[in-house]
């Protein structure tokens, strides 16, 4: 049985990452971590008794301590970016699966690639911010890189139907979110409460408004070129709303490889932890094609979602530059999550913190970090 650290635990993927072991019982919880959500923690010690939890928010890890040793639950308790380090290295765990949401899950999976444990990889920023060095981080200590993003998963499936050369094209569908249809002016009057109703996904308020933006979608283009090694040319975005179909492969010869399935984090979940096997999920629900009448497919309108354009640019000029639009992004989504800022103005604040960068090419990981850091410092001026 193979032992699991939860990077995120208490997240919208950590829990059903849980629920998968549930029902699948093909894992053993050895470590969790959570920012500040100690209540729910608490219930998953005491459910699945890890040997070691991480708890981001000092304040919370010593109170979390307090309420474990009062019940006598040996747990132990550590805390900020040295304590989700020491999750991620965890002796007994074989895999890491990263859950946490933004740049925060940076370091710990390179700590953990560099003690050769399996990433099954759902922060997807981790490879936005620095591909090339992850990456190659991974193949010198022959560690396994398992996409669990729904799209990244399904793309990582088809590609076992052919050979890395034959591949044409990586097509990655897009559900275009709750304002598929909006126009420029439409999409003016837009408020946090329209953009956190995502029809076909039941997810975190980051992501969930990242996928309003379809910067989700142009942060996805650029894990996948990473991922999967390909040219920034072979990657293409299709919208799709019934997401069914959760991405294609398409080979040389013509043929189209597609993943469909129905919208549901468990299926990437469970074929990521059981890789390169496949567990009988009889808990996940399947299509029924007698009911399934049509499948849509269109253009993204890039002139009314910018962000998917600038994520293209980003990828582009490379270097530091998509950190810079990472850390931007997650500057002024918060913002926005906080009734600061409008919806149309996440793409402009965007595109200003990029043209304000200098960029770094071939950059090391403290370049990396010191462009995050001056685009978050300067994304809240321009937020002021």
């Amino acid at each position: 049985m193979k032992k699991i650290a939860i990077l995120g635990s208490t997240g919208s993927i950590g829990t059903q990452t849980l629920e998968v072991i549930d029902y699948e019982k093909s894992c053993e919880v050895v470590a969790l971590s959570a920012f500040s959500q100690i209540d729910l923690l608490e219930q998953q010690i005491k459910k699945y008794s890890p040997k070691i939890v991480a708890v981001m928010n000092e304040d919370k890890a010593l109170e979390l301590e307090k309420r474990l040793k009062s019940q006598q639950i040996n747990t132990q308790v550590v805390t900020g970016m040295d304590g989700l380090i020491e999750v991620a290295t965890f002796d007994e765990a074989d895999i890491i699966l990263t859950a946490v949401v933004g740049m925060v899950g940076l370091l710990p999976t390179i700590e953990a690639i560099k003690n050769k444990k399996t990433i099954a990889l759902a922060n997807k920023e981790t490879l936005v911010t620095a591909g090339d060095l992850v990456m190659n981080l991974a193949h010198e200590n022959e560690v396994e890189i398992l996409p669990v993003d729904s799209e990244h998963s399904a793309i990582f499936q088809c590609l076992r139907a052919g050979n890395q050369n034959e591949v044409s094209r990586i097509i990655l569908t897009a559900s275009g979110g709750p304002f598929r249809t909006f126009t420029k002016e439409q999409l003016k009057n837009v408020i946090l409460e329209q953009a956190l109703k995502h029809p076909n996904w039941n997810m975190g308020g980051k992501i969930t408004i990242d996928s309003a933006t379809l910067m989700n979608k142009g942060l996805e283009v650029i894990e996948a070129k990473h991922l999967f090694n390909v040219e920034l040319e072979q990657i293409e975005v299709v919208v799709h709303k019934e997401s069914i179909i959760h991405s294609m492969v398409e080979y040389q010869d013509g043929s189209t490889i597609a993943q469909l399935g129905t919208p549901t984090m468990h299926h990437p979940i469970s074929y990521a932890l059981n890789f390169p096997q496949r567990a009988t999920c009889d808990y996940i629900k399947k299509l029924d094609w007698t009911k399934l009448s049509s499948l849509n497919f269109e253009q993204p309108k890039y002139d009314v979602f910018p962000c998917l354009n600038l994520a293209f640019e980003a990828l582009k000029i490379g270097g530091t530059m998509p950190a810079v639009l990472n850390a931007s992004n997650e500057i002024v989504v918060a913002s926005f999550l906080d009734k600061k800022i409008s919806f149309v103005q996440i793409p402009k604040i965007i595109h200003e913190v990029m043209e304000k960068h200098i960029n770094i090419n071939n950059p090391s990981l403290q370049q990396i970090l010191e462009a995050d850091s001056w685009a978050r410092e300067y994304s809240k001026e321009r937020i002021k």
